[in-house]
C-alpha cells in the first residue's frame, strides 16, 4: 500500500515572488503608474517629473482621492453617487458665502479672524453630511434607485450652489482657509522630514503588528528578509516623496515677501523648499481613518458584507437601510472636505467647481480596483487610481493634447480598467 504522504509528492516551493505575498492587482496598478510617468517624462523632455510638476500632481490629485475613498464604500454596497461634484460645489459655496457674508456681517468677524475658517469648515461638512444622509434615505428607506437619486442630485445641488452665490465668483477666500490648497499651506523643509519620519515609523510598527497578528493566531507569515525588503521599499518612497517635494524651491520674490510679513531681511543666498502640502497630509490622514473604517469596524464589516450578499446581511440582522443613510452620509462629509481643498487651492469659490469630478471619482475607484459588482475594494487603489487618472490628464495636457481627445482617452481607459477587472476575476475565480 502506497502512503499517503508519497503521493501527494513533495510540497512546492514558493517561488522568489510568492514569498512576498504581494497584491498582483496593486502591483499592476503601480506598474502602470510607471510606466506612464516614465512615458510623460521622456516625451516632455525630462518636465514631468521635476520637484515643481510632482508638487502640482499631487495638490491636484488630492480633491479627487478624497471623494475616491468614499465611493469605495458606496460601489462596494451596489451603488453609485453621480452627484458628487455638484455636491461638493454646493458645499463650497456654503463655505464660501459663511466666509464672505455670515460671520463678517452677521457675526461680526474679521474675514482673516481665527474663528473664520473652522465656522467655515463646520457649515460645510454639516451641509455635505444632511444631504448625503437625504440621498441615503431616498435610496434606503424609500427604495428610489441610486443612480435616479444622484443623478437628479447632480443636477439639483449645481444649481443650488448658482442660486447660493447668484452665479457669482466669490472670493477671496479666508487666508486660514487657504492653507488646505497645497501651495499656500505646506509643512516646510523641516516639519515635511519629521512627517517623513513618522510615515516610516508607522509603516514598519504596522508590518510588524501586522505579522505579530498573523503569528499569534497560528497564521502562515513572510520570511523576515522578505519582511525587511518590503518595509525597506516602503521607507525608500517615503523619503523619497519628501525629498523631491522639498527640492521645489520657493520662488525668490515670494521668500522676499515672507520675511517682509515678519518684518525681518532674508539673508542674502537663502533658499527655501515648499515641503509636503499641507492638503496632501489631510488625505494621507482620511485615508488612514477610512482603511480602519473598512477593516477594523463593524461599519466596514457590515459594508463589505451587504456588499457581498445583500440577501445573507439582511437575514444576519444588518438593518441595510440605515447603512445605505450612514454611507450617503461618510460621502457628502468627503464631499465638503474635498470642496475645502479645492476651493481653498483656487482661493476662491466658482461656478464650474468640481465640473465632472463625479466621473473621474468613479473612474478613479474602479481603476483602483473596486468592482461594480459590489463587495470588492480597497482605499489605497482608490487613491492610486486617482493619481493615475490625473498623471494622464496632467502628462497629456504638458504634451499639448487638445481637452476633448484628453476626455476620449479617460474615457478609453476607464473602459480598458473594467474589461481587465472582469478578465482577472474570471482568471483568479473570484465572481464576487
Amino acid at each position: 500500500m502506497t502512503d499517503a504522504a508519497s503521493t501527494q509528492g513533495p510540497a512546492r516551493r514558493r517561488s522568489f515572488f510568492d514569498q512576498f505575498e504581494l497584491d498582483t492587482r496593486l502591483l499592476g496598478m503601480i506598474g502602470a503608474f510607471a510606466v506612464l510617468a516614465l512615458t510623460f517624462h521622456f516625451v516632455t523632455e525630462g518636465r514631468f517629473l521635476t520637484p515643481r510638476n510632482v508638487f502640482n500632481l499631487t495638490i491636484q490629485t488630492v480633491s479627487v482621492a478624497l471623494m475616491a475613498t468614499g465611493m469605495v464604500f458606496v460601489i462596494v454596497l451596489r451603488h453609485i453617487d453621480l452627484s458628487v461634484g455638484s455636491l461638493l460645489a454646493t458645499c463650497s459655496a456654503m463655505m464660501a458665502m459663511t466666509q464672505t457674508v455670515v460671520t463678517p456681517e452677521w457675526l461680526g468677524l474679521g474675514l482673516n479672524h481665527p474663528a473664520t475658517a473652522p465656522i467655515a469648515i463646520t457649515v460645510g461638512i454639516l451641509t455635505g453630511a444632511a444631504i448625503g444622509a437625504f440621498h441615503g434615505w431616498l435610496v434606503g428607506y424609500l427604495g428610489i434607485p441610486a443612480f435616479i437619486v444622484t443623478l437628479g442630485g447632480l443636477l439639483v445641488w449645481r444649481n443650488v450652489a448658482w442660486y447660493l452665490t447668484r452665479g457669482q465668483t466669490i472670493g477671496p477666500l479666508d487666508e486660514n482657509f487657504q492653507l488646505f490648497g497645497g501651495i499656500n499651506g505646506t509643512l516646510g523643509e523641516t516639519w515635511s522630514w519629521v512627517a517623513a519620519g513618522l510615515a516610516v515609523a508607522g509603516a514598519l510598527w504596522a508590518l510588524w503588528n501586522s505579522r505579530r497578528n498573523k503569528m499569534r493566531h497560528d497564521f502562515p507569515v513572510k520570511p523576515l528578509w522578505a519582511e525587511a525588503v518590503i518595509a525597506a521599499v516602503i521607507a525608500v518612497a517615503i523619503v523619497g516623496f519628501v525629498w523631491l517635494l522639498n527640492s521645489y524651491e520657493i520662488p525668490q520674490a515670494r521668500l522676499e515677501r515672507m520675511f517682509e510679513a515678519r518684518g525681518a531681511v532674508m539673508p542674502e543666498g537663502y533658499t527655501e523648499g515648499y515641503g509636503l502640502p499641507i492638503s496632501v497630509v489631510l488625505l494621507v490622514l482620511v485615508a488612514i481613518v477610512m482603511t480602519v473604517v473598512a477593516q477594523r469596524t463593524r461599519l466596514g464589516r457590515y459594508i463589505f458584507a451587504a456588499g457581498g450578499n445583500p440577501e445573507a446581511a439582511q437575514l444576519a440582522g444588518i438593518d441595510t437601510r440605515m447603512l445605505t443613510v450612514r454611507v450617503f452620509a461618510l460621502m457628502g462629509v468627503l464631499c465638503a472636505i474635498s470642496a475645502v481643498v479645492a476651493s481653498s487651492r483656487l482661493t476662491f469659490h466658482s461656478n464650474d467647481i468640481g465640473t465632472l469630478d463625479e466621473l473621474r471619482v468613479i473612474a478613479a475607484a474602479v481603476i483602483g480596483g473596486t468592482a461594480l459588482s459590489g463587495g470588492i475594494g480597497t482605499i489605497y487603489g482608490a487613491i492610486l487610481g486617482a493619481l493615475i487618472m490625473q498623471s494622464l490628464q496632467s502628462g497629456m495636457a504638458m504634451v499639448g493634447v487638445d481637452a476633448p481627445l484628453q476626455n476620449i482617452v479617460v474615457g478609453a481607459v476607464l473602459v480598458l480598467a473594467v474589461l481587465i477587472d472582469i478578465i482577472y476575476r474570471r482568471r483568479t475565480g473570484d465572481r464576487t
